[in-house]
């Protein structure tokens, strides 16, 4: 693993010791989002599984109901009936927020509550296959505002994984590494200054004292001719 270009100095060694420790708690932090959302991810998935199947159920019905209507029914009759709808619906979009993802939440309205009025026609003209389609695509809406609702969810929070589990591999592998490497570089770079210092200081104490001890010996010998003369 490759290095930062610092200087060995001390105060880099306490820099890098502080960012290590504070990539290791990141580390950590994104490891524990991450574990979260991919609970919370298969949640949802698992959720929109069995909703997408109820889904597909209901509209296979009421196509199968919309099929027979159209057979026993004539084109124009058929699109007389369905030309102008009674009711309406207002869409609301809101947000809720799972682990820093704001996925949609939908919720719908209807103009009325009368529930004959999602019939926009007459019965003495409309086959009882219309109305079973008309009222199962009614019944579904909710379950299919549902279905949406949790794809975009499992999207959005399939993208943030990716982006956390991208995080997490660089602080794992690279920077996290990087950091333990330079500061070893570093810890090696210092104790190898200190020991030459030492070594330096060694060899300065070894020459002053053999600098006293020849003073001390010129000392001795001028002593002693003067002695003697």
């Amino acid at each position: 693993m490759a290095r930062l270009n610092v200087n060995p100095t001390r105060m880099e060694l306490t820099r890098l010791k502080k960012s290590l420790v504070t990539a290791r708690r990141g580390h950590k932090l994104l490891k524990d989002k991450r574990d979260e959302l991919m609970k919370q991810f298969l949640e949802i998935v698992k959720e929109n599984r069995d909703l997408r199947r109820n889904v597909e159920e209901a509209l296979s019905r009421a196509h199968k109901s919309f099929t027979i209507a159209s057979a026993v029914m004539s084109p124009e009759m058929l699109e007389e009936a369905l030309m102008y709808p009674k009711q309406s619906v207002s869409l609301a979009l809101s947000k809720r927020n799972i682990m820093s993802v704001n996925v949609p939440v939908y919720d719908f309205k209807t103009k009325n509550d009368d529930p004959a009025e999602i019939f926009p026609y007459g019965f003495a003209t409309t086959s009882g296959e219309l109305d079973e389609a008309v009222q199962a695509l009614s019944d579904i809406l909710q379950d299919m505002l549902k279905l949406a609702q949790l794809e975009k969810a499992a999207q959005m929070m399939a993208q943030e994984i990716e982006k956390t589990r991208r995080r997490v591999n660089a602080l794992e592998y690279v920077m996290i590494p990087q950091y333990e490497e330079t500061i070893k570089y570093i810890r090696m770079k210092l104790d190898e200054n200190e020991r030459g210092n030492l070594s330096r200081l060694m060899k300065v104490k070894d020459m002053m004292l053999e600098e006293q001890r020849q003073a001390n010996l010129r000392h001795d010998e001028a002593a002693a001719a003067s002695y003697k003369g």
